[in-house]
């Protein structure tokens, strides 16, 4: 339980870090996830709805 809370911690310290360090690339790394998520949903909407 302890190398949990350790590794989160560790995780959010990194975020914060790379999000004041370098807040462009951290907002192209998000946009990029993001727009990741959509394409998948979208593809996931044409694969259902080309089933009917």
């Amino acid at each position: 339980m302890q190398v949990k809370k350790v590794l989160t911690y560790s995780g959010i310290g990194f975020v914060a870090y790379y999000l004041l360090a370098r807040p462009a690339d951290a907002a192209d790394a998000v946009k990029g996830a993001f727009d990741t998520v959509f394409n998948a949903a979208d593809s996931l909407a044409q694969f259902v709805n080309n089933l009917s």
